[in-house]
């Protein structure tokens, strides 16, 4: 499948992925947004995204949301609460902002909650970020057909470029 627009570079090449963002005003840092869901099928787009930051000096924004429908079990009953939900996701991207600290990156989060691609677009415009960074759960088109792809979605919708992330390989790092 071709997406139109700009392509962004392959996540194994960061410094291609730098050489990408579009130039800061000047005395303006770069913003880049992470989007994940704090588990870890995303600690390839996490671990991506503290290295881009790292090497371009950047702030990094860490930005998860929860989609309600996802907590639905069949028949309506929810099987865990929304807020249940923001309070373990804001513990687990406090572990974020010090993780940055520690290696002295800027890092801030939202827990946002609605649906994951258009959430992450909206942040994305409203925190006027360079670039937005997201994992893939690696699918396939199968797996797009019925459950759809919020990085696809991010793709086609965010107002700056997008680096999709692939998950390592079992052994790879």
């Amino acid at each position: 499948m071709t997406v139109t627009g700009v392509q962004p570079p392959r996540a194994t090449d960061p410094a291609a992925a730098a050489g990408s963002l579009p130039a800061a005003a000047p005395g303006a840092g770069k913003r880049l947004l992470l989007a994940t869901d704090l588990s870890e099928a995303s600690e390839s787009a996490t671990d991506q995204a503290f290295e881009l930051a790292a090497r371009l000096g950047a702030e990094l924004l860490v930005v998860s949301v929860i989609d309600p429908g996802s907590l639905l079990m069949p028949g309506g009953r929810f099987r865990a609460r929304v807020d249940q939900v923001r309070e373990k996701r804001e513990q687990l991207a406090q572990a974020l902002v010090e993780r940055g600290r520690g290696l002295g990156i800027e890092v801030s989060f939202l827990v946002w909650t609605g649906d994951p691609g258009d959430m992450i677009v909206s942040a994305a415009e409203a925190e006027h970020v360079d670039m937005v960074l997201v994992g893939s759960h690696g699918r396939g088109a199968v797996g797009r057909f019925f459950l759809g792809s919020v990085s696809e979605h991010v793709v086609r919708n965010a107002p700056c470029p997008v680096l999709v992330v692939r998950p390592r390989e079992a052994g790879v790092n």
